[in-house]
C-alpha cells in the first residue's frame, strides 16, 4: 500500500506476542505504533496513539478481551479491530465481530492470511481510488534450454529494479546444482537456500531477512546451496511458505529456476505473475518453447502468463527470422535483448551488473525498457522508441542485412 498502516498490539502472553510483533516487524507495509501486555490498559493506549489498527489476541481471556473491543469500537471507532485467536470456536468468532472486530484470524497465522486482512483494512480505511496495492510482483526467469541468457537476465533485471527508491526487490537462485547468480554479483552469501529450509518451521520475517545477501545495487539475494544433495534440501510446501513470506515484504520478487522444470520450478512459475521464458532463435529453442507451451496448457493459467523473451537478437546471420520464429510458437514476441557478447563477458566476469558498469549500451537500455514494462501495465503495449530500443533493432537487422519486415525488429511486449 502507498499509505503505511500504523498498528497497535495487546497480548498478554509474552511468547504469542512477540512471535506476533517480530512478524509485523518484518512487513514494510505496517508500523507498529504500540504494544501492550494488559488489556486494563490497551484502550487508553490506542486513544493515545490513534492507530489505523488494534491487534487484539484474545486467548488468555476471552471474556475480557471482547469487552475490551467493544470498548475500543466504541470510544474509537476509527480503529479497526483485528482479531488473533487459537480458537476457531464460531460463536467466539461472532461474538468478537458483534462487539466491532473487522477481522479475525486463527493461529498460527498464515502470512498471506494476515496481509489480506491488512490490505482489507487498509482498502475500507484509505479507500480505493486513495490506496494503491502493496502486492509484490513475481517474476519467474526460465529458458528453453541451458546456456540462453536466463540467470543474466534475471540477476540484471533484478539490478535495475532495485535500482528505483521505490523498489524493494529479492531475487531466488532456484537451481540447486548449477545456480550461479551469486558469482554475477560477486558476493560470497553467508546463508543459503538450504539454510532456510532447514529452519522452515520457525521461519518468520527476520529470519528471512539475515538469510538474505544484499548487493550493492540494493538487490536481496537467496543463492541455491554450497554442495550438491542427494534429495532436493526443499520441499515444494517449504517454497511456497518461503515465496510466501517475501512476497509480503518486497515489492518485487524474482526466480531463477533450473532447465529442468523440476517440482520446485514448477511452483515458482504457479505463483508467479509472470514467467519470462528466455530463448535465442535457433531450432532447438524453438522446439523447445513449443513442447513446453503445449504441457503448460495443461495447467490452468500457466501458458497465458508465459511471454517469450529472445536473447542475443543479431549473434549472427544464421539465425531464425523473428517472422518465422513466431509463426512456429505461434505466439508474438515480448521482448528482444540484443547480442553483446563483450559487454555482457565483462560484467560476469567482474561480477558488477549492466546497470552500474555499462548502463547506456544498447543491451543495458534493452532491460531497462523490459524492467519498465513488467513494472507497468503489462495489458498496453510498449513503444519500443521509447527508450531508443526500436533504432537499435533497426541498427542490428541493417548491420545483418536482413529482409525482416521494419516492424518484425521492434521490441514487442503484450501482456
Amino acid at each position: 500500500m502507498s499509505n503505511v498502516l500504523r498498528v497497535a498490539l495487546v497480548d498478554p502472553k509474552d511468547s504469542s506476542r512477540e512471535t506476533l510483533k517480530s512478524t509485523l516487524l518484518g512487513m514494510d507495509i505496517v508500523w507498529l505504533e504500540a504494544e501492550c501486555s494488559r488489556y486494563e490498559f490497551f484502550a487508553d493506549v490506542v486513544g493515545q496513539t490513534n492507530p489505523d489498527i488494534g491487534i487484539v489476541s484474545i486467548d488468555s481471556d476471552p471474556d475480557k478481551a471482547v469487552r475490551l473491543i467493544q470498548e475500543v469500537h466504541e470510544s474509537t471507532p476509527d480503529c479497526s479491530i483485528l482479531v488473533v485467536s487459537g480458537s476457531s470456536d464460531g460463536q467466539l468468532i461472532l461474538r468478537a465481530m458483534r462487539a466491532g472486530a473487522k477481522e479475525f484470524l486463527t493461529q498460527p497465522l498464515g502470512i498471506e492470511d494476515l496481509v489480506s486482512a491488512l490490505e482489507r483494512i487498509g482498502h475500507q480505511r484509505f479507500g480505493k481510488g486513495s490506496t494503491k496495492s502493496r502486492s509484490c510482483k513475481v517474476i519467474t526467469v526460465c529458458g528453453a534450454t541451458g546456456g540462453v541468457g536466463a540467470t543474466s537476465l534475471a540477476v540484471n533485471l533484478g539490478c535495475i529494479l532495485a535500482s528505483k527508491e521505490e523498489n524493494n526487490v529479492a531475487l531466488i537462485d532456484l537451481d540447486l546444482a548449477l545456480g550461479d547468480s551469486d558469482v554475477f554479483l560477486d558476493t560470497i552469501p553467508d546463508y543459503t537456500l538450504l539454510d532456510v529450509a532447514q529452519n522452515i518451521k520457525r521461519l518468520d520475517f527476520n529470519l528471512l531477512k539475515r538469510s538474505l545477501t544484499r548487493h550493492s545495487s540494493g538487490l536481496y539475494l537467496l543463492p541455491r546451496p554450497v554442495q550438491l544433495q542427494d534429495e532436493a534440501p526443499i520441499s515444494p510446501d517449504d517454497l511456497t511458505r518461503v515465496i510466501g513470506l517475501m512476497k509480503a515484504t518486497f515489492t518485487h520478487l524474482i526466480i531463477d529456476t533450473s532447465k529442468s522444470y523440476s517440482a520446485l520450478d514448477m511452483v515458482a512459475m504457479r505463483e508467479s505473475n509472470i514467467n519470462l521464458m528466455t530463448i535465442q532463435l535457433d531450432l532447438p529453442c524453438l522446439r523447445n518453447v513449443v513442447r513446453l507451451m503445449m504441457s503448460f496448457g495443461e495447467i490452468d493459467g500457466l501458458k497465458e502468463k508465459t511471454k517469450v523473451i529472445v536473447n542475443r537478437v543479431g549473434l549472427d546471420n544464421g539465425e531464425i527470422s523473428l517472422k518465422k520464429a513466431q509463426e512456429t510458437i505461434g505466439s508474438e514476441i515480448y521482448w528482444q535483448i540484443p547480442n553483446e557478447y563483450r559487454v555482457m563477458v565483462e560484467v560476469r566476469n567482474n561480477g558488477v551488473p549492466l546497470i552500474e558498469q555499462a548502463p547506456r549500451a544498447g543491451i543495458t537500455q534493452a532491460l531497462v525498457g523490459l524492467a519498465e514494462s513488467l513494472a507497468g501495465d503489462g495489458s498496453k503495449k510498449a513503444n519500443a522508441s521509447k527508450s531508443g530500443i526500436g533504432r537499435w533493432f533497426g541498427f542490428l537487422s541493417s548491420k545483418n542485412e536482413k529482409a525482416a519486415k521494419p516492424e518484425e525488429s521492434e521490441v514487442s511486449a503484450a501482456d
